[in-house]
């Protein structure tokens, strides 16, 4: 027992720091939020837009605008790019509120989610209690998810709990496509929750249904049934990036401005 307790007091503290200190060390292979050099895309070119796999970008003019929701952050895009246009920085904040926010231009401000009103704030600012429903996921955002369970991120030292049943919860964290065989399942644990709820909508999945979009057997994501109150994009969002999206949702992060610069 003693070696053991030696141990663990050698092993320190495990639990980051984070949000009050430095963000943990990002992968060497992590893609972050896409940057368009506009100024490097030829009239006419539409070589982005057509070997984005789910149709994530749109031509508006000569500028790519690539729709979050949709992007699965692969690099075929910039694989297919001539001019090197499109590139990932190491930006992790991509949570935002309203689903038109995810519509990325060069020409404007990315507009990072804002926190609950007063009223919701007040209610689920110190305790927040989620039912995770993986509506037809590969299990990638819900792996990214449960991380946030260990030790190393601990997210219930911020209030912020993972629950059993549906009625001891104040909302949903939705993963998958919502498969139509995942529906009534949805549907059935949305009402289950009591007044007032939220819905939080993790991957591109969730969002637009990601590389299945436009499939006759899925939704096209959670919007269609549920109204979506956080939005956090990726395939799969980095734990860093949910993490991040849930504490701006009720109101933990006071360092910075709630826009990111194009």
């Amino acid at each position: 027992m003693l070696k053991i307790l030696l141990a663990r007091l050698k092993q320190g503290h495990r639990t980051m720091e984070y949000p009050s200190g430095p963000a943990p060390p990002l992968p060497v292979r992590f893609r972050g939020r896409p940057a368009i050099d506009a100024t490097k895309c030829p009239d006419g070119c539409r070589r982005c837009a057509e070997a984005c796999p789910t149709q994530a970008i749109e031509i508006a003019g000569a500028t790519p605008e690539i729709d979050l929701g949709r992007c699965l952050f692969c690099t075929d895009c910039i694989d297919a790019c001539p001019e090197g246009a499109i590139e990932y920085t190491r930006e992790y904040r991509l949570a935002v509120r309203e689903r038109e926010d995810l519509r990325l231009r060069p020409d404007r401000e990315y507009r990072l989610a804002a926190e609950l009103d007063a009223r919701l704030k007040r209610l689920f600012g110190r305790s927040l209690k989620l039912r995770q429903v993986s509506a037809g996921g590969c299990n990638g955002c819900e792996m990214d998810v449960n991380v946030l369970n260990t030790i190393g991120w601990d997210l219930s030292r911020f209030g912020i709990q993972f629950v059993a049943s549906p009625r001891h919860a104040d909302g949903l964290l939705i993963t998958g496509a919502v498969s139509e065989n995942m529906r009534i399942a949805l549907e059935k644990t949305w009402a289950a929750v009591p007044e007032p709820k939220l819905v939080i909508a993790v991957g591109a999945c969730a969002i637009s249904g990601g590389p299945y979009v436009g499939h006759p057997e899925v939704h096209d994501g959670a919007g269609s049934l549920v109204p979506i109150d956080l939005h956090i994009p990726g395939c799969p969002p980095h734990p860093l990036t949910i993490l991040d999206g849930l504490l701006r949702l009720i109101g933990r992060l006071e360092d910075e401005n709630r826009r990111v610069s194009p």
